[in-house]
């Protein structure tokens, strides 16, 4: 049976004759469907959120495996994880099936290799997150992943167009997003792809922010290496604190450039090793290490300056 993104969409036959505003509406059209669909699955994934943090705090690696537009999707959603929130290098991995010379072009047969989604599952430890993306759910190389994901004790998530997909057996955790037929038959960069995008954005932001990376709506875990992120670094610490561009400088360099331990000292009022200690024994949490310290936020440095 073919899955839902292979259907012909009965309202987009005649696209090839539209102008070029028409054929945008369309597809504009379909888009705005996708954030509906991938609401639809919203308590599957925060279920794999906890089970990620749960693993990443014990010491585990999330992995994600794909092909194509769904492998090209997850490395592009782990690469973006250190700039973003210093995230350390092998904390979230993407396999993507034919590896980096598949980013650019096509490698044949590399998708239906089972035995290539095996070997590369062969670096998860008991423990660790093994998500596949699939939007056809069938595809041979996220088949054998999981399957020795499994095999090893790793959790194992399914993230897919097609609501009766074969690798559902493989998954602990299925995130079947009912985005239907593509305006182009078959071409799942659409919707399919769409929706893998904002299920990965979602899954590896919340992981993020459970794990601390974040105070407030706030990326805090940055260090200032150059001075354009020093700049950054010292908007959010007066964002935070409300505090004059010399006070946040001043606590920046008690600091060493790190923006979380300055942040902590200035909420809490004490100095730098005492904030690092703090955070360090919080899981890297600010809120958590604050409340340790009988830190009190006020309101107007928790919420937006004018």
């Amino acid at each position: 049976m073919d899955a839902p993104t292979e259907e012909r969409h009965p309202g987009t036959t005649s696209i090839d004759t539209h102008t070029s505003l028409d054929i945008l509406r369309a597809l504009n059209a379909e888009d705005a469907t996708v954030a509906r669909a991938v609401s639809e699955v919203l308590p599957d994934l925060a279920r794999l959120v906890d089970l990620a943090v749960e693993s990443l705090r014990a010491g585990g690696t999330v992995h994600y495996f794909g092909a194509g537009t769904s492998g090209r999707l997850a490395v592009l959603d782990a690469a973006e994880l250190r700039p973003t929130f210093n995230a350390p290098a092998g904390l979230v991995v993407a396999h993507h099936a034919g590896g980096p010379e598949a980013l650019l072009q096509a490698i044949e047969n590399v998708e239906d290799d089972f035995d290539l989604g095996r070997s590369e599952a062969d670096a998860l430890r008991p423990g660790d997150i093994a998500i596949g993306l699939t939007a056809s759910g069938r595809t041979p190389f996220v088949a054998g992943a999981l399957a020795r994901a499994r095999e090893v004790g790793a959790v194992t998530a399914l993230v897919t167009a097609n609501p009766a997909a074969e690798l559902a057996v493989h998954a602990d955790i299925l995130l079947a997003v009912r985005t239907g037929p593509e305006a182009l038959t078959g071409s799942t960069r659409l919707k399919a792809g769409t929706a893998q995008k904002l299920v990965l954005n979602s899954f590896s932001t919340a992981v993020m922010i459970r794990l601390g990376r974040t105070w407030s709506n706030l990326m805090v875990d940055v260090v200032a290496t150059n001075a354009k992120l020093r700049g950054r670094v010292l908007r959010i610490l007066r964002e935070a604190t409300g505090a004059d561009a010399d006070q946040a400088r001043d606590a920046l360099d008690a600091a060493d450039g790190e923006l979380k331990p300055a942040l902590l000292s200035m909420l809490a009022g004490v100095d730098a090793t005492t904030a690092r200690d703090a955070i360090s024994a919080h899981d890297g949490s600010v809120a958590r290490a604050l409340a340790s310290l009988g830190g009190q936020v006020s309101q107007a440095a928790a919420e937006p300056t004018a």
